[in-house]
């Protein structure tokens, strides 16, 4: 399991009108290819009356799945370019479509290349682009009498609060990245004077959101 890669937030669309085109991305994300296909499908049904629907899409932890296609465009106009915005990007498990409607005037290859990457660029604004790291759940559980302080130190440093379960003694849930196990260890056997027993739970991909 890779223990951070980026990736769309989820759904995503817009449009952009170059020389009186229509070229309308729409953005999804996609664990296997089954997934990807059938989003582009979607799309094609959506636009049958479309003058293109050009695809691409990006899979796998170690992107060994890439597929591009230009329906119907100048070879290398469309997919192409669609997919090195993907790439670019370091983008995983993301499928994109962009229809065109034609609108009179020719944009030559160059003009095709620029577009269709402009459009996959906006429809990827739209959708989001998050960031997805391994984490590890760590549980501390804890004397009530340490609560207040441990759950006060929890919230003001770099780690998350997953869950706080209130039973005979309270059990803190937090994320920690793998390689900051051991140093969450230490700094809670440190904070409670060594009065808490801190075990690993499982692991879980954890998203957060990137500027673009």
């Amino acid at each position: 399991m890779l223990e951070a890669y980026y990736t769309v937030k989820g759904y995503g669309e817009a449009e952009i009108i170059i020389e009186k085109s229509r070229f309308i991305c729409y953005v999804e994300r996609a664990t296997t290819e089954e997934e990807a296909v059938r989003f582009i499908h979607q799309i094609k049904k959506k636009h049958w009356d479309a003058t293109h629907n050009c695809s691409a899409y990006i899979i796998g932890e170690h992107d060994h799945i890439q597929k591009a296609n230009d329906d119907g465009e100048p070879s290398g106009t469309a997919g192409v370019p669609m997919l090195e915005v993907l790439k670019k990007k370091k983008l995983k498990d993301t499928v994109v479509v962009v229809t065109r409607y034609f609108g009179g005037i020719k944009l030559g290859a160059g003009g095709l290349v620029r577009a269709y990457g402009k459009a996959v660029t906006e429809g990827l604004k739209a959708a989001g682009i998050v960031e997805r790291k391994l984490m590890r759940i760590m549980h501390t559980t804890i004397d009530y009498t340490w609560l207040g302080k441990v759950e006060n130190e929890l919230r003001a440093s770099t780690y998350s609060i997953k869950d706080i379960h209130y039973a005979e003694h309270v059990t803190i849930d937090t994320y920690v990245e793998e390689k900051r196990k051991d140093e969450f260890r230490a700094w809670m056997i440190e904070l409670t004077n060594g009065k808490s027993a801190i075990s690993e739970g499982e692991h879980i991909y954890v998203e957060f959101d990137v500027a673009q």
